[in-house]
């Protein structure tokens, strides 16, 4: 991998390395990122950043301003998830039940170090918002941040984000003009029936057979009522039904998931959900009741920006090593709501370590620290692309 020399300096590397292990081991989730939010501000105002706390509730902006120019903001996010950190490393999580297990602690820490860099850095000219967004995971952080006024209160010419990615083989940057990360919504399908004696189902209106059979009907919409070469990912998560063994319930409820790519496949599976649901409805006699709910957009990169990006990291990993064709992901990312606003990329990095290693959302998962030289240096060549002095 022909990498090039990194100008981040020895002690910001061991900095960069403190910080990411600090957050880690001291996780916090949605819009609690408190403590999180103090070390942000902290090492912000120590590089003379104008320091903006509390839009989008615990988000935090600093801003370095160098003459007139480009104006970009760089994005990172800072929450934890809620679940049991496994690992045994010595930086692992002290709060139970909440752990950095999608690398957002890394992120901070790359985005600190090259605001730290480029603080001194006499490459660039313009206006810089360093961006660090709560509640990226399931509560929308990133929406919370434009709804309080972001690109009021920081007008951005473009919008800049990265993310981890133990997938990729280490350095790779991996990014796509159009839709990188899908659309995400989530559903509540209750059905009712006639709870009766599991000896006696003559006698009542059993839930469970038509919940069976909306799971099974559920699966034609993928297969047969969407082109084969549209993305939709349409997965039940949750079953809830009965107490004992001797009764047919009065109620089953379904929770899910769906994803998809393109406005179009997103009408049509909510359209066909529920008519699946109220077809099951009418053979079955259960009354069945859907509550869709709309999630995250699509996470949408311009070309300009994509093409910025693709340079920038060219620079830094070699041309080699960056793909500007990736297959789009099914997963989500409310960075969406920015691009929603203003033009922008969002980039994957390699961090794949040899032998063992954990995906993101594992509890054994842990961010690979070697790729903080590489991220904070993407962030300083995308700087001196975007807004050359």
């Amino acid at each position: 991998m022909a990498i090039t020399a990194s100008p981040i300096g020895t002690e910001l590397l061991r900095k960069m390395r403190d910080w990411r292990r600090d957050i880690h081991a001291h996780p916090e989730t949605a819009f609690c990122e408190f403590r999180t939010s103090d070390l942000v501000a902290r090492e912000l105002a120590e590089v003379g950043a104008v320091v903006h706390r509390g839009l989008g509730g615990t988000g935090v902006v600093g801003t370095l301003a160098r003459g007139d120019g480009p104006v970009i903001g760089l994005r990172a996010d800072m929450d934890a998830l809620d679940m049991q950190e496994l690992g045994e490393a010595t930086h692992r999580s002290t709060i139970a039940g909440k752990m950095h297990g999608c690398g957002h602690d890394g992120h901070t820490a790359m985005l600190l170090g090259a605001a730290h860099h480029l603080a001194g850095d006499t490459g660039w000219r313009g206006t810089l918002h360093f961006i660090f967004q709560p509640a990226e995971e399931h509560a929308g952080g990133g929406l919370a941040m434009v709804r309080d006024g972001l690109f009021e209160k920081f007008p951005c010419d473009a919008v800049y984000a990265l993310h981890n990615s133990p997938n990729l083989p280490f350095g790779v940057v991996s990014t796509r003009v159009g839709t990188v990360m899908a659309n995400c919504d989530t559903y509540e399908i209750t059905v009712t029936g006639k709870g009766c004696h599991a000896a006696q189902p003559e006698h009542g209106i059993d839930p469970i057979v038509a919940a069976a059979q909306v799971v099974s009907a559920m699966q034609t919409i993928v297969s047969r009522n969407v082109k084969a070469i549209d993305a939709l990912v349409l997965s039940i998560t949750q079953i809830h039904a009965g107490d004992t063994w001797n009764v047919v319930p009065n109620s089953v409820q379904l929770r899910g998931s769906c994803r998809t790519l393109t406005a179009a496949t997103r009408d049509l599976a909510e359209r066909r959900l529920r008519e699946v649901c109220a077809g099951v409805a009418t053979t079955s006699g259960a009354t069945i009741e859907v509550e869709y709910f709309r999630g995250y957009p699509a996470c949408v990169n311009t070309e300009t920006e994509v093409r910025l990006a693709a340079r920038a990291a060219t620079r830094v990993v070699g041309v080699e090593q960056v793909d500007t064709s990736c297959v789009p992901r099914m997963g989500s990312e409310d960075f969406a709501y920015m691009l929603e606003q203003r033009p922008g990329a969002y980039v994957f990095v390699g961090a794949a370590r040899a032998g063992d290693n954990p995906p993101v959302h594992n509890p054994y998962y842990d961010f690979n620290d070697d790729i903080l030289p590489l991220g904070a240096r993407y962030w300083v060549e995308l700087v001196r692309e975007a807004m050359p002095a």
